[in-house]
């Protein structure tokens, strides 16, 4: 199974979303930005997000949008599932109880047990990791790459020496 780019970008505008609108309703176009997303397409995702009821939209001055429901309510699985539809990576006509036709090798066929075996995990998987989840990792992610950015500004301020004086050429420009 290949997600397209509906359900990678969309998964990571809710993450977005989740972060930034604790306090106060996310513009698109402020997603847009922070996720390098085209901000037609995020408007594309985010129709179909609001229509699973993941997302809702507040209008006015200072409007925007927030997640429908809180973020250890709302599964992986039911953002992917709002944005790319079914997650099975092969549809056996065995298993089809909608249409009540069966595949003409059903009875014989031995992979429709793998193929179930396969959509049962998918699914298992995305619906078991939340939102909150992804959210907190989020955080954790950008503490270690300001720790990061902070650990190499100390590291440029030692090359000044004691007297206050830069050490590198280019101060003196």
């Amino acid at each position: 199974m290949k997600l397209s780019t509906k359900g990678r970008y969309g998964l990571r505008a809710m993450i977005d979303l989740a972060r930034y609108s604790e306090k106060e309703p996310v513009s698109i176009g402020s997603v847009a930005a922070r996720q390098e997303i085209s901000e037609r397409y995020l408007e594309q995702l985010v129709a179909l997000l609001k229509k699973a009821g993941l997302v809702k939209s507040i209008r006015g001055a200072s409007g925007g949008y927030v997640l429908a429901k809180k973020p250890s309510e709302i599964s992986v699985g039911d953002i992917l599932r709002a944005l790319e539809g079914s997650l099975e990576p092969v549809k056996c006509a065995a298993f089809d109880t909608t249409t009540g036709e069966g595949c003409m090798a059903s009875d014989g066929c031995v992979t429709k047990y793998v193929w179930q075996k396969i959509n049962d995990s998918i699914n298992d998987t995305v619906n078991q990791i939340m939102l909150d989840e992804l959210i907190r990792e989020s955080k954790s992610i950008n503490d270690t790459v300001n720790q990061i950015m902070l650990d190499e500004l100390i590291q440029e301020s030692k090359s000044i020496n004691p007297d206050g004086e830069c050490e590198n050429p280019k101060c003196s420009q």
